[in-house]
């Protein structure tokens, strides 16, 4: 599906959304210097289009009991499409994976996971990831501190 072109008005949405998604309609409008009503069938068109996925809140994970990140780089025995279909579908059932990437290079995915303490992480491996049909190796790093995660898009 193309995505539609996006003038600067759009794009002045799309910023102030994404610094503030509980921006009422009529704050927004002003943000960008529109009344209300184009200001809202821009947002629907963009909601429809895609362009604006959904909306969410923001959870600090260290404050609700989950400060370990863990990045796990994996490889699989054979990346034939239905591996990669089956370990897709697994992870997407895994709360623990907060990220996931299909990658290039020597590793073919490229995990977030996120858990409360490093025994919760043994857990995931020993009851999850490492029953995974197809997986060759798992290689994880223990994030030491958090120096940069936005979700704002570089629009402007």
């Amino acid at each position: 599906m193309p995505t539609q072109p996006l003038d600067g008005i759009d794009r002045r949405i799309l910023v102030a959304l994404q610094g503030n998604a509980r921006l009422t309609l009529q704050e927004l409008a002003a943000l960008v210097g529109l009344s209300p009503s184009p200001c809202a069938r821009r947002v629907r068109l963009m909601e429809e289009a895609g362009i604006i996925a959904g909306y969410a809140a923001l959870v600090d994970q260290a404050r609700v009991g989950l400060p370990i990140s863990v990045f796990a780089s994996i490889k699989l025995e054979r990346q034939r499409e239905e591996d990669l279909d089956r370990f897709a579908q697994a992870v997407r059932r895994w709360p623990e994976v907060a990220d996931c990437y299909l990658m290039t290079g020597q590793r073919d995915y490229l995990m977030r996971i996120v858990v409360q303490d490093i025994e919760a992480y043994e857990r995931f491996l020993k009851d999850k990831l490492t029953r995974l049909d197809g997986v060759a190796s798992i290689e994880s790093s223990f994030a030491l501190g958090q120096i940069k995660r936005s979700h704002i898009l570089p629009l402007v």
